[in-house]
């Protein structure tokens, strides 16, 4: 499908328009942060929505609700205040290969994060400056890319166990990163639409990169946004420059319509 710029820029806003909407919350990993209003609950149930966001979209729910349920529906509390008897509850969960263990080893680096100032600060690389807005945070060539390098290394510490690193995508290999950049959308973007948070104020939209999916991908390679076939970071990086040339101040909008269009329209 072949549009020229501005008739692309207006299909995209047009379908951004149509799927940035509450109505849509109910079927998508989002709804489970939703739940609360504490922001560090949002962003750790965000969090754990995110990390097993793959497969099929109920069964992400369904198993993410069910590790709320574990943390007595208080999953910051839960957190940072948790005994190592209190662990034994995560026993048999799991959600394909993300297991018991896994959700162990992320409670446990989560309370560690929070000891240190918190999720938000975890993505900000410790050699940046304190404002990541100014200086190595500035500009519309700038981006995130090296605070998701920072909080692996964070999250992970120096000696990860191998299966539960595969669940913290790294993108000094490659990877594509998609749940990370999900997350990170729902945490920075604040457009007021009541679907994503935006109670993350230290990192700018302008920093995101696109989420990229089988839908995501399929939709943007026929739109003539993305040339490369493999789902990779470099793919990620291809995308979201074609999108920042929409949209500079906020190009992660459009995952909404490149998504609707792949799952819902099967564009």
């Amino acid at each position: 499908m072949k549009l020229a710029p501005s008739e692309l820029k207006d299909f995209l806003d047009e379908k951004y328009e149509l799927y940035n909407k509450p109505k849509f919350i109910e079927s998508d990993p989002i709804s489970v942060p939703h739940r609360f209003t504490k922001r560090e609950d949002i962003e750790i149930a965000a969090f754990f929505s995110a990390t097993i966001a793959w497969g099929q979209r109920p069964t992400i729910i369904r198993n993410a609700l069910r590790l709320m349920e574990l943390m007595d529906n208080e999953p910051f509390a839960f957190v940072f205040h948790h005994s190592e008897s209190d662990l034994k509850a995560f026993k048999g969960f799991a959600h394909r290969t993300f297991n018991t263990a896994d959700v162990v080893y992320f409670v446990r680096s989560l309370k560690h994060i929070y000891e240190h100032g918190g999720l938000e600060k975890a993505f900000i690389p410790s050699n940046s400056i304190k404002s990541p807005l100014k200086g190595r945070f500035s500009g519309a060539d700038e981006d995130i890319r090296e605070g998701i390098i920072h909080f692996r290394q964070l999250f992970l510490g120096k000696h990860p166990s191998g299966r539960t690193a595969k669940h913290v995508s790294n993108i000094e290999k490659n990877a594509a990163a998609k749940r990370i950049n999900m997350f990170l959308r729902w945490m920075v973007r604040n457009d007021k639409r009541g679907v994503d948070f935006g109670i993350w104020k230290s990192l700018s939209p302008t920093l995101l990169y696109c989420p990229l999916d089988l839908h995501s991908g399929r939709v943007a390679r026929k739109l003539g946004l993305l040339k490369r076939s493999q789902d990779d970071w470099k793919a990620v990086d291809e995308l979201t420059q074609s999108l920042r040339k929409l949209d500079a101040k906020d190009p992660i909008k459009y995952d909404f319509a490149l998504f609707g269009l792949g799952a819902f329209e099967k564009f």
